[in-house]
């Protein structure tokens, strides 16, 4: 992709886009939680082409139309929203910070993936998604670290004073 599409690109991801991470309670899960990133683009219904348009490039996600009239194509899973990172990043402007931040999660999580990890090392990974909060407007977040710290003392893999 040509750099001028590329800071195009990572001016609507800036408008009207969000870069997220997030702890996703999962029964399966060894320690309860899944920790996602993803990147979601949103348009009105009526203009879903545009992100059509926008999947064909980026060459990942998926799109789904919402019951509220918008559109979202997003983009999950730590090796692909690197991918697409690493592209952007250096036209992103109001989402820079949360970009870097995403990209180290990203990285600590492909590095460790085929690697078993420590209910403390699981910890310190929902610290970092904590820490990309401040950059995003949800009104309805409650799992963050400490919901999993509970979960893990709970299920005594931690100890309770910890």
């Amino acid at each position: 992709m040509s750099e001028k599409l590329l800071a195009y690109i990572a001016g609507f991801l800036d408008g009207d886009g969000c870069i997220m991470a997030q702890l996703v309670k999962r029964p399966g899960y060894i320690y309860g939680f899944q920790i996602r990133v993803s990147i979601v683009f949103y348009q009105k219904t009526n203009h879903k082409d545009f992100l059509i348009w926008l999947k064909t490039k980026l060459k990942s996600g998926y799109i789904r139309d919402r019951n509220d009239g918008m559109t979202e194509y997003t983009i999950v899973s730590p090796e692909l929203v690197r991918q697409v990172l690493i592209k952007l990043l250096p036209h992103l402007r109001l989402k820079r910070e949360l970009a870097k931040k995403v990209l180290v999660l990203c990285q600590i999580i492909l590095i460790n993936k085929k690697q078993h990890i420590s209910p403390k090392e699981f910890l310190k990974r929902a610290q970092l998604v904590d820490e990309t909060v401040i950059y995003n407007y949800s009104k309805k977040r409650t799992t963050t670290r400490e919901s999993v710290k509970v979960f893990l003392q709970q299920n005594n893999l931690i100890p309770r004073n910890d």
